[in-house]
C-alpha cells in the first residue's frame, strides 16, 4: 500500500521494493553492480564551483549550492501459485539539485503561509561517468534550480504573514564541511537459483479460498554521492533484501481480506531457509483462509494488547511524526510537543530513541539505518524521551528554536528536498513483563472494567496521521491479523478493523510491554517522499483503545469454482 501523502499527512506502509518504471523483464543479473564511482564526486565538485562562481554573482545571488546523486541496483523476483510472475533487474542514477539564494538568516526556504519550498530539480543520470554528459545535465538542472529559488524567495520576501518567532530563527544551520566515504559492496543475486526457491514457496499459499498470492523477492544496492558548496563530499550506501508473501481472499459480504509475513537481511544469504520460508507461506494462507470464517467486528472500546510489530508503527504514527523538527515552527503544524521539552510526555517507564547508526535490533537487519542523511550530516542517535521526559527533536540543517544545528535527520527520497524525518525508532521499557504476564493482566483489566473481552492485535500493515492545526489532530493504524481476547473461552479471531484515537489521550492508556522487542520495517511518506524507517518495540498493553470498522466493497466473492489441478484438488 502506498500512498501519496499530501501536506503533513504521514503514511508508515510494509516495506516493499516494486519494479521501476522502464524495468526490462529477463533474468536478474548475478553479475555484481558497478562501486561508487571516486570520478563522479570529482565531476560533480567541479561542476558545483564553476555554476557557484556564477550564480554568486547573479540577481538574487545564489550562497550554497548542493548535489546529490542516487545510484540503485535493484532485482526484483516473484512467483505466484508455484509459477515464475516475474524476473527483473535495474541500473539508475538520479541527481537532485538544491540551491539556495539569499542568506541562511532568510532564504528561499522561508516557510511562508504554511507553504515550503518543495521543488527538487532532479533529473536522470547516465550511468556512466562520461564528463561532458553529466556536466551538461549538471548545469541544465542548476540553472533551472536557481530560477525557481529566485521566484520564491522574491515571494517570501514579499510575504507580510511571517510568524514572529519564526522570523527570529535562521533559515539554514551552519555546518563544518565532512568528507567521507563508506564502501558499499554489490549484493550477489543467483536469479535462476532464487526462481526456482520461490516457485516452492509459493506452491504453498494455494490453499482453500485463496484468491491470489504473491512470493517476492526484492533485493537494493543503493549508493549516495552528495557534495556541496561548503565542501563536504560523502559517499555512502546499503543493502537491503526482502522476502515477502501476501495472500488475498474475499469474504462472503465482498470486503477484501489480506495477510502478509516477511523476512529482512542485509543481504539474501542472510534470509531463512527454504523449509522455514514454505512454512511461513503456508501459513500466511492459511491466516487468510480464516479470516474466510471471522466475523467483522463493532466500533468497540476497550482494553487491548498491540505486538511489537503494532506496538512500533503505533509510536511511528503518534508520536515520531510530532516530534519531526520542521513542525515545531510551522504555525500551520498541530506542534503537539513544541512546548513540551523537560515535560513528560510519555509514561515514567518509557523512552524513545532514533538511532540511525544501529544495523539491526532482535536479530532483524534494519530498514532505516544510513552513514549520512541527505543533507551530508553524519548520522547520530538521538534521545527524544527519556523516562517519559521530552529531551530532543530530530533536526536537518532546518534550524528550530531548540535545536539550531542539525542532529543527522535530513532525509528526502530523490526528487523531494531534505527536511526532518525519522529513522530507526526505538522503544525502551522499563516495565517489562513475560508475553502471559502480559495476557493475564489484559484479561485483569477487561474484568475490572466489566468489558466482555480485550483486542490482540498480531499483525499489521502500517498507519497514517494528519499533524496540522486545520485537521483533526488523529491517527490510524492499520491491523491484519486481530484475535478476541476472553476471560474464560479461547481466543476468536476476527476482522474488518482499524484502530484509531488522538495522540496525548492514548499515551495516557499505555500500562506495561512485554519483555521482548520486535521490528516493522516499511517506507514513510510524507513531506519529503518515501523514505526506509524501522520500528522496534515490545508488545503494549493499553488500558484503552478504540477500533473502527474498515472501508468495505459491495461486489460479492468469485461465482465460479475454483478451477481442478491434478489430483482432484481445488
Amino acid at each position: 500500500m502506498l500512498r501519496k501523502p499530501l501536506g503533513a499527512l504521514g503514511v508508515l506502509t510494509l516495506y516493499a521494493l516494486t519494479q521501476a518504471p522502464g524495468a526490462a523483464n529477463g533474468q536478474a543479473s548475478k553479475n555484481p553492480a558497478v562501486p561508487a564511482s571516486p570520478a563522479l564526486a570529482q565531476i560533480l565538485s567541479s561542476e558545483l564551483k564553476r555554476n557557484l562562481d556564477g550564480l554568486s554573482k547573479a540577481e538574487p545571488a545564489a550562497y550554497y549550492i548542493s548535489y546529490q546523486v542516487t545510484e540503485v541496483d535493484s532485482h526484483d523476483i516473484s512467483a505466484v501459485l508455484g509459477s515464475l510472475q516475474n524476473s527483473s533487474s535495474q541500473r539508475r542514477r538520479r541527481l537532485d539539485v538544491s540551491v539556495r539564494v539569499g542568506s541562511p538568516e532568510f532564504d528561499n526556504y522561508r516557510v511562508a503561509g504554511g507553504e515550503r519550498q518543495s521543488f527538487s530539480a532532479s533529473a536522470e543520470l547516465p550511468v556512466e561517468d562520461n564528463e561532458a554528459s553529466v556536466r551538461r545535465i549538471l548545469w541544465r538542472e542548476t540553472d533551472r534550480a536557481w530560477r525557481v529559488a529566485s521566484q520564491r524567495y522574491i515571494k517570501v520576501k514579499s510575504s507580510t504573514g511571517l510568524a514572529v518567532s519564526a522570523a527570529k530563527v535562521p533559515d539554514f544551520s551552519a555546518e563544518k564541511p565532512v568528507t567521507g566515504a563508506v564502501d558499499t559492496p554489490a549484493t550477489k543475486v543467483n536469479a535462476q537459483e532464487w526462481a526456482n526457491r520461490l516457485r516452492k514457496h509459493s506452491a504453498a499459499t494455494g490453499v482453500f479460498g485463496v484468491i491470489t498470492s504473491t512470493v517476492s523477492l526484492n533485493v537494493r544496492t543503493e549508493r549516495r554521492t552528495f557534495v556541496d558548496s561548503e565542501g563536504t563530499s560523502v559517499s555512502h550506501g546499503r543493502n537491503f533484501a526482502r522476502w515477502g508473501v501476501v495472500a488475498r481472499v474475499k469474504a462472503y459480504d465482498g470486503q477484501d481480506l489480506v495477510t502478509t509475513e516477511s523476512f529482512d537481511a542485509a543481504d539474501p544469504a542472510g534470509l531463512p531457509k527454504d523449509d522455514v520460508l514454505i512454512e511461513a507461506a503456508r501459513r500466511t494462507a492459511l491466516t487468510v483462509s480464516a479470516l474466510l470464517k471471522a466475523q467483522p467486528v463493532d466500533p468497540y472500546v476497550g482494553p487491548a494488547i498491540l505486538s511489537g510489530r503494532a506496538a512500533g508503527v503505533f509510536f511511528h504514527e503518534i508520536f515520531g511524526h510530532r516530534v519531526e523538527g520542521h513542525r515545531q515552527k510551522d504555525e500551520t503544524e498541530g506542534q503537539t510537543f513544541t512546548n513540551s521539552l523537560d515535560k513528560q510526555v510519555l509514561p515514567p517507564f518509557l523512552s524513545v530513541l532514533f538511532d540511525p547508526t544501529r544495523k539491526s535490533a532482535a536479530g532483524v537487519d534494519l530498514n532505516g539505518w544510513y552513514a549520512f542523511d541527505d543533507e551530508g550530516r553524519p548520522a547520530q542517535p538521538v534521545r527524544v524521551v527519556e523516562s517519559g521526559t521530552l529531551k530532543s527533536f530530530l533536526v536537518s540543517r532546518e534550524p528550530i528554536p531548540s535545536g539550531l544545528s542539525s542532529n543527522g535527520h535530513g532525509r528526502r527520497q530523490p526528487g523531494y528536498e531534505a527536511i526532518a524525518r525519522q529513522s530507526n525508532l526505538i522503544v525502551e521499557s522499563a516495565k517489562r513483563v513475560s508475553d502471559a504476564e502480559l495476557r493475564k493482566m489484559l484479561i485483569e483489566e477487561v474484568i475490572r472494567q466489566g468489558k466482555p473481552y480485550g483486542l490482540l492485535f498480531d499483525t499489521v500493515t502500517g498507519g497514517y496521521t494528519t499533524t496540522r492545526r486545520r485537521g483533526l489532530q488523529a491517527f490510524t493504524v492499520i491491523p491484519l491479523v486481530v484475535y478476541r481476547i476472553y476471560p474464560n473461552r479461547p481466543p476468536e479471531l476476527v476482522r474488518g478493523v482499524d484502530i484509531v484515537g488522538t495522540p496525548l489521550a492514548s499515551f495516557e492508556k499505555i500500562l506495561a510491554t512485554s519483555d521482548k522487542d520486535e521490528v516493522f520495517n516499511g517506507y514513510c511518506g510524507a513531506e519529503s517522499g518515501q523514505v526506509p524507517v524501522s520500528a522496534v518495540s515490545p508488545a503494549l498493553l493499553v488500558s484503552e483503545i478504540e477500533v473502527q470498522r474498515k472501508p468495505t466493497q459491495t461486489d460479492r466473492p468469485p461465482l465460479l469454482p475454483r478451477p481442478m489441478i491434478s489430483g482432484g484438488a481445488q
